[in-house]
């Protein structure tokens, strides 16, 4: 009886493992929730190309802003789970769940976790036109004109609007949010002093900060950057406050996991070449490369914590 139901098994598993062995057979899609030039774009598009050499097909990159990346979340999520259609996010796809009161998609169950391809702090920066030059002058400065200093994000649901939220929460500050269509257009605000502050990160930030056009008071991340060694965290500043910034890989549920797993060691591959590697490190930000089962206890984590978040700082998505 053993025999005959692992034989049953095995006849039942080869397809999945001549599928997973055979891909890719076309190219592979890349969906992104974000517009061009921000964080996970400048991830995807460093990841595709050399990902394209390794997998044999061609890796495309394709834009799909809107709704707080739930436009990209949802396309993914309902799309074929054959390993062509993948999603490149942030927290935004966890925090999502508890910002907005209808989403088209359940992160936990509609979509597998391949992995983390990278991670790096964002940097508390404010408009150099802001009379402070760290963290405790600019929350003395919001207690003085309660609600009268706006911070921007690149959308509703964004770590950077949580990171906000969370900032306003632990201080016992009152800031506006102003939600943008994106990282680029949410930087060029803060540097036209459209808004005070901003999360970004550092790649986003560098040449304004050089150029006095803006000012970095802190990092959310837990130690120093060495592209920015004399900003301090917010811990030292007197935040406690901890904010990474994870650049994942999902793919829709029910995936095959043979497939998952070779797309997770082949994205492991580009993100510790050394090529790639120097050019995360520049940008601000370090290789991960977990595993599927890694990056999926980070995701059901993360959907836990910020919905604590959103539920303290009574954050909604039209914040």
């Amino acid at each position: 009886m053993h025999i005959r139901r692992l034989a049953l098994l095995l006849t039942l598993m080869a397809p999945i493992t001549a599928l997973a062995q055979a891909y890719p057979t076309k190219p592979v899609r890349i969906i992104l929730g974000f517009t061009p030039g921000g964080g996970v774009d400048i991830n995807a598009r460093l990841m595709a190309p050399k990902l394209s050499e390794f997998l044999g097909q061609q890796v495309l990159v394709e834009n799909r802003p809107g709704a707080g990346t739930n436009i990209a979340n949802e396309l993914v999520a309902k799309a074929a789970p054959d390993g062509y259609t993948l999603l490149m996010n942030t927290a935004a796809v966890a925090i999502n769940m508890s910002l907005y009161k209808k989403v088209g998609f359940d992160t936990l169950r509609d979509f597998t976790a391949v992995t983390i391809f990278s991670t790096s702090p964002n940097v508390m920066v404010v408009n150099a036109k802001v009379p402070a030059r760290n963290v405790a002058e600019f929350l003395e400065l919001a207690r003085s004109q309660p609600g009268q200093l706006n911070y921007s994000s690149a959308g509703s649901g964004t770590t950077q609007h949580l990171a906000g939220e969370l900032l306003k929460t632990l201080t016992k500050t009152s800031l506006t949010h102003i939600p943008y269509k994106g990282s680029a257009p949410s930087l060029t605000a803060l540097v036209a002093a459209e808004v005070q502050l901003s999360f970004a990160n550092i790649p986003a930030i560098s040449s304004h900060v050089k150029a006095g056009r803006l000012r970095a008071l802190a990092l959310t991340g837990a130690k120093r950057s060495e592209l920015m060694p004399d900003v301090p965290t917010m811990k030292e500043s007197g935040v406690n406050m901890e904010v990474d910034v994870w650049y994942g890989v999902l793919a829709p549920a029910a995936t095959p996991r043979p497939i998952v797993n070779r797309l997770a060691e082949q994205i492991a591959r580009v993100a510790h070449d050394p090529e790639i590697k120097k050019r995360l490190i520049d940008l601000g930000a370090e290789p991960l490369a977990n595993k599927p089962e890694e990056f999926a206890r980070i995701l059901r984590a993360e959907v836990s914590t910020w919905a604590e978040v959103v539920k303290a700082s009574g954050a909604t998505a039209e914040d």
